[in-house]
């Protein structure tokens, strides 16, 4: 039960990031005024947009494959799970120096903080099954 709410969890992350991934590359102006907030972090840069969503198809790339692909499981997840940390404590750095106001990190937490949250859970549940995997295959032979 909880490997397959795992993979599930996966699965739903890596098509919103791939989904997020397409809109900011396809139609970076469109994705800068649809998403709330991000008008008030700074002005349009359609390059910058670009570059983020390229990451953003990575990370959901990493999420899928590894979703289907046990034996890349770990290294895919927390690659994943490591920029979309970096990603969030961006977040909560811009808070501290003041770029934004605190109101940002509740405005943020769906679509920031809590998917590096999930990522990392997901990332322990996946170390923690290749370990079972490796001992289960070690005691077999």
């Amino acid at each position: 039960m909880l490997k397959s709410i795992c993979i599930w969890t996966a699965v739903i992350l890596g098509i919103g990031a791939e989904a997020n991934g397409l809109f900011m590359l396809w139609s970076p102006g469109d994705w800068y005024l649809a998403v709330p907030g991000v008008t008030t972090t700074g002005p349009f840069n359609q390059h910058f947009i670009r570059d983020i969503g390229l990451i953003f198809l990575f990370v959901g790339t990493s999420l899928l494959v590894g979703a289907f692909r046990p034996q890349y499981r770990v290294l895919l997840w927390t690659t994943a799970t490591l920029w979309l940390w970096g990603h969030a404590f961006f977040h909560f750095w811009e808070v501290a120096v003041g770029i934004c106001g605190p109101d940002a990190l509740a405005r943020d937490f769906p679509a920031v903080t809590l998917p590096a949250i999930l990522t990392a859970l997901l990332s322990c549940w996946a170390i923690a099954d290749a370990r079972r995997e490796r001992t289960r295959a070690a005691s077999t032979l």
